[in-house]
């Protein structure tokens, strides 16, 4: 009985976490990260800012939340890539391009969207840092793949991956994506990502 008590606790408080999120994502999405208060938050939900502060500690804990959800939904998208049955070029084109629409769609589909993410990029790079080691750890991975059946250059698959991510960065740092995106004095996402594979073969 104990135990279905505290699942039961468990079950609430997740769909509660679920629920402030979701409010809190609409609301910044709509407002803005810096005009929304956790006041208006609860005020969307129903529910006193007391409540809100059960599940977490400030408007900053929040929002870290829900990035922490995005970049979760990046690494599942690149592990994703990685395990798909095609060859090491494929997967690490559609690794790229693919990352490159979540970009797009996820975090630059409006305006305050975006006033979300340079906030995390300013007070929470040592996060962003080490999703981009977990990213480079899988692309790595392919990368290695790809020198070892002879589709790629034999090297330094490390020095590869670094080299790689850096020639492609214009695609997935929303800041430099959102710089670039539609100018006609730039490379497509197809053709950086194209060069960059064939750079790997040289």
């Amino acid at each position: 009985m104990p135990q279905t008590l505290e699942a039961d606790q468990e079950q609430v408080r997740s769909d509660n976490v679920t629920r402030i999120l979701a409010a809190a994502e609409r609301l910044f999405r709509h407002y803005g990260y810096a005009k929304t208060t956790v006041a208006d938050i609860a005020k969307d939900l129903g529910m006193s800012p007391a409540n809100i502060y059960r599940f977490f500690a400030s408007k900053v804990e929040i929002h870290q939340a829900l990035c922490a959800r995005m970049l979760n939904e990046s690494l599942e998208l690149a592990k994703a890539c990685a395990d798909l049955p095609l060859s090491a070029e494929e997967r690490l084109r559609r690794y790229s391009l693919g990352h490159y629409q979540y970009t797009v769609e996820t975090m630059l589909d409006a305006e305050k969207v975006h006033e979300m993410v340079i906030v995390a990029i300013e007070r929470d790079w040592h996060v962003v840092d080490e999703h981009i080691d977990q990213l480079q750890a899988i692309v790595r991975g392919i990368i290695a793949d790809g020198m070892t059946r002879g589709e790629f250059a034999a090297g330094d698959a490390e020095l590869a991956t670094r080299c790689f991510g850096a020639a492609t960065s214009a695609l997935h740092h929303p800041q430099l994506v959102a710089q670039c995106i539609g100018k006609a004095n730039r490379a497509s996402a197809a053709e950086l990502t194209e060069f960059a594979i064939q750079a790997l073969k040289a």
